[in-house]
């Protein structure tokens, strides 16, 4: 059994139906929307930083080997994305991101588009 399944049978027996999670690194984000999460807030920044690293985005040329952190490879990597965001591609801070789950149900959402892991 995973953590969030074993959660989820925690706050089910509480007699609670959703709970809620602050992710603080975009690879957290990206995890909690493969275990089902929905956003509260940074559903937008999630597709904005995936569009900003699809072709022709204005990410890619951020990607400039400039530090170890702003590889090429991040555009494809969520491993990578998450070091380039983290030192500050966005230009701003990774942050105000909120999501929540409802007990036993999938949101299905993928801002990465299945990028891999």
């Amino acid at each position: 059994m995973d953590a969030i399944t074993g959660f989820e049978m925690f706050i089910d027996s509480l007699g609670q139906v959703v709970f809620f999670a602050e992710p603080l690194y975009y690879h957290t984000a990206v995890l909690f929307e493969r275990y089902g999460f929905a956003y509260q807030k940074g559903r937008k920044l999630m597709e904005r930083i995936q569009s900003g690293f699809s072709p022709g985005g204005d990410l890619l040329w951020r990607l400039d080997q400039s530090t170890p952190f702003r590889v090429v490879e991040a555009a494809n990597q969520i491993r990578l994305r998450s070091w380039a965001v983290h030192d500050g591609l966005l230009g701003e801070p990774f942050t105000d991101v909120t999501m929540y789950k409802h007990v036993g149900k999938s949101a299905n959402i993928d801002t990465s588009h299945n990028c891999a892991w």
